[in-house]
This record gives structure tokens, sequence and C-alpha cells, in this order.
């Protein structure tokens, strides 16, 4: 039989070979950091699989089309098998096209939607597939297509196995049990830096926390805002719709649509509809504030202004309010002087000192496009030299193609620009070559976020992440909050990792018995 891997060309890591073996028997997730391997750990298993099912196939899921056509490179670079058998499947081939991939492919690599599709239009069916491969796999969570997908392949295979990876799959119980639910889980494999058989591999990563105060001017809209916020809030709970005043957005968020569904189920009583207004009132104060302490004056001086322009009633109720009257004199006022929040100066300064070395790579991290565009402004003002990576446009708003995304990667890598300036989209589904420095411009609040901003610093010498955090503000929050549900998930992990090899041993003391 042919040999499927082309054995010279890999570095087989203990913890990898480990992993593979229970992967090659069970359903299992595979928590492992950003450069680590997960893919090779697939391509293990997959191999095993077509020598065992020679007469099957077998499919490869991620979630964008550059991440797929990643996975094929790797299968092509790797295997000795035809490239005519490694085909990719995704929304832009026409129907009919890729019922003759389908057929022909032995490898299928595909975006989860496009398979959802094929299903349901009874295009593909699952019935001669020995392996299924659900790269990003915390996205298996509602109603993404990978929950519905896996059933099917359950349902239709004559020859079922799952293999599911991610960088982080979340930081609840819940959550982590959903994914292992809908992905038909029976078996989790994690490792991180500080595991026995993955140490000797990687290099740590260094963190630095840099902070920076909040000037005078922004602490008092800061105040002022708040005062608005604090009164909607205490509405709220006295009337028995919330029954403490810290909440987060997304707790706010979740109460909106209780609300919503009580009115739409025909509840129409007048505290309802108070209730409704107020909250909705508080979730523009909370993102204003956001926007204030973490990005700057020019971002909520445009958020507050559009809410003047707005004919919404809570937009012209909360700009009516005295206190959000003075709030945006200060901002207008601060906005004609163009002050910039502390941290663009700080981070100018970081950028500075750290291109000492003309060779250095830096990615750093923001929320939001416009300040993503913002810093590339502030570094090419400086004669630095940086790029900009962000997602395809949205209605009427800008964007890059996934080609322009890829271009910007590849000069990236090739040494074209030393640094690359992101939103969200560099953290997931794109071979974004590893970087010497992370800096991450504002705190998120999303374990699953950190983890994967964190896995661009390189593996291979030390690596340093910079945090840039505004004192006393969400910055601090949101750091934390991360920090403390990363550390929770890694806890589940390990306990449902032990607590199925428990299962295991006892099944097998029950047979010897």
């Amino acid at each position: 039989m042919m040999e499927i891997l082309r054995q010279e060309l890999i570095e087989k890591r203990e913890y990898q070979l480990a992993i593979a073996e229970t992967a090659s028997e069970k359903n299992t997730l595979v928590v492992l950091p950003t450069g680590m391997g997960k893919t090779l750990i697939g391509l293990f298993v997959a191999a095993k699989r077509i020598q065992k099912f020679p007469e099957s196939k077998i499919i490869i899921m991620a979630p964008t089309r550059p991440l797929s056509a990643q996975h094929k490179k790797t299968f092509e670079k790797f295997t000795n098998l035809n490239s005519e058998e490694i085909v990719l499947v995704t929304g832009k081939i026409r129907p009919e096209e890729r019922d003759k991939l389908y057929e022909k492919g032995k490898v299928i690599i595909a975006t989860p939607q496009t398979i959802k599709n094929d299903l349901e239009n009874n295009r593909l069916n699952f019935e001669n597939f020995c392996f299924a491969l659900f790269d990003e796999a915390h996205r298996a969570v509602k109603d993404y297509a990978y929950p519905y997908v896996a059933k099917k392949y359950m349902l239709q295979s004559k020859n079922p196995l799952i293999l599911a990876l991610t960088a982080s799959p979340g930081g609840s119980y819940e959550r982590i049990e959903e994914i292992c639910k809908n992905l038909f889980i029976k078996a989790v494999e994690i490792r991180t830096e500080f595991d026995k058989d993955v140490k000797t591999y990687v290099k740590p990563i260094k963190a630095e926390w840099i902070y920076v105060e909040l000037p005078e001017e922004f602490k008092k809209v800061k105040e002022l805002i708040e005062k608005i916020l604090k009164e909607d809030l205490n509405w709220l709970i006295e009337h028995n719709f919330l029954v403490r005043r810290k909440v987060t957005r997304k707790e706010l968020l979740t109460l909106q649509q209780r609300i919503s569904a009580r009115y739409i189920e025909g509840s129409k009583n007048y505290s309802l509809i108070w209730a409704m207004i107020k909250s909705t009132e508080a979730i523009k104060l909370e993102h204003a504030l956001e926007l204030l302490e973490t990005q700057g004056i020019p971002f909520v001086y445009e958020y507050f202004e559009k809410m003047m322009k707005s004919k919404k009633r809570t937009d012209m109720q909360i700009v009516r309010k005295p206190e959000i009257k003075e709030a945006f004199r200060i901002i207008e006022k601060l906005n004609r002087e163009k002050v910039n929040h502390p941290k663009l100066q700080k981070l100018l300064y970081i950028i500075k000192d750290l291109l000492k070395n003309p060779k250095v790579k830096i990615i750093v991290f923001a929320n939001y496009r416009s300040t993503v565009e913002v810093i590339k402004e502030i570094l090419s003002r400086e004669g630095i030299k940086a790029e900009i990576l962000i997602g395809q446009a949205k209605k009427g708003g800008k964007g890059m193609s996934q080609e322009e995304q890829v271009n910007t990667i590849k000069n990236f890598s090739e040494g074209k620009f030393n640094i690359l300036v992101g939103t969200s989209i560099s953290e997931e589904g794109l071979d974004i070559p590893f970087a010497d420095y992370a800096i991450f411009y504002e705190a998120v609040p999303s374990e699953i976020r950190v983890v994967q901003r964190r896995g661009r610093v390189g593996r291979q010498k030390v690596g340093k992440v910079v945090f840039l955090l505004t004192k006393g503000t969400r910055d601090e929050v949101y750091y934390w909050a991360a920090f403390q549900k990363e550390k929770k998930m890694k806890g589940i992990l390990y306990d449902m990792k032990e607590k199925k090899r428990l299962e295991k041993t006892k099944n097998l003391l029950d047979w010897l018995k």
C-alpha cells in the first residue's frame, strides 16, 4: 500500500503523536495554542483513516476560503496523494462543478456553509466518508453550520470519525459542553505551553502591561455619561428587571431580548415599554463609555453626532438630557483641538523603540476598523510603514477582499513592511506569519480572542505581548475578565480530559472483573 505521508518533510512531535493516537480511536476535541501544529495532527489522523479505508473519502472544513486553501496546501505538501484528489470546494464554485469535485476528490476541503447547503439540496452524501475535521471548532454553537454538518455526517457515514480543532473553545462549562454535544465528542485532548511534552518545542511568551491615565477632561465626560447610565440602571432595578447595577453590555443585550420577547408575546403593560427604552439607553451609553475610555475623542464624537441627527426616540431622549449636552460640548471642544487618546502616543513611543531592530515584526490588534485606520495614519505621519488587515466590506462600508487580505499577509511575511495593524480578522482564519511582538491596543473580554491574538507571537524564539490599558476603565475590567475566563476554561478542559480518562479506566476494570 502507498505511504500516504511524506515522512521526510514532517517533524513529528511527541505530543502530536499522542494526541493523534487518541483522535484515531474516537471523536476528539483538540485544544492547542496557535503555532503548535494542530493541522499536522489532523493530517496524521487523516492518513491513518485513508490507509484503513482506502476506498473512502475524507472531509476537512474551515470557516473561510483562505483557511481552507491553507489546508489544501498542507495536504499537497505533506502527502503523496495526487493533487487532483485534493479538491477545494467553496460557495464561489457553481453547484454543478461542485458535484464533479465531490465525485473525483478523495480529500474534500471546504467551507462549512457550502457543505451545509449541498447536504440540504442532496448534492452531497457522507455515506462513504471515513473522517471529518472541523477546524476553528469553537464556532460549533447555535446556528453555525458545523452542528448541522456533524449531525448529518454521524447519521450518514458508514465509518464515522470526527476531529475538532481549536486554540480556545470558550470559558464556560456550558459552551464547551455545547461544542462537545454538537460535534459528538467522546475525548478531550488539551495541551498548553506548560505541559511537559510541549515545553521543549516552544519558547515562552513574555507579557508586559503598559498603563496610561485618562486625562481630566475625559474623566469629566465619563462622569456625566455615567450619571445618566446610573439613573437608567436604578430604574431597571427598582422595577425588577435587573438585580444589580454592575452589569456588562452583553447582560444588557440579553435583558433587552427578554423584554422584547415578553412584549411580542402580548404583554403590553406600560413598565415593559419603559424597560425597553431604559435598557436601550443603557446599552448606548455603555458603548459611548467604551469608546471614550478605550478608543478616544473622535470615536465618541462621531457616535454622539449620529445620535444628534437621529430620529429614533431613544437617541432623541439621550441627547436632550442636560448632562449629555454638557458632555458633548466638552467632546466637541476636544475634537476641534484634535486631542487623541493617550494610548496613541504611548503606542507610537513603543513602536519607535521596537523599530531600532529593522527586522522586527509587530502585529497591533484593535477592535474597530476606524481605530486601525487612525493608527496607520499616525504611524505613516511619522514615516513608519504599516499596513492594515481588516475584514471584507459590509454594506456601504470599506473592507478588504480575501485576495487583498492574502496579499497583505504575503507582503508582511516577506518583510516588505514591519507592522501589521488589524481587527479581529487577524485573530482567526488567516495564515498569518508569527510576529516578534503583539500589541493589544485595547483589552477584549473574550478569552477566545485573547488566546488567538497571543498565538500570533512567534514560538521558535521568545516573543512578547504588550497590553495597553487605561487605568480605572473598561480596559482593565475586560483584561481581567478574559484572564479569569481563560484560566477557568483550561481548568474545565483538564477536568474533562481526566474525567474521560477515568471513565476509560473504569470500563476496563469492569470488563476485567
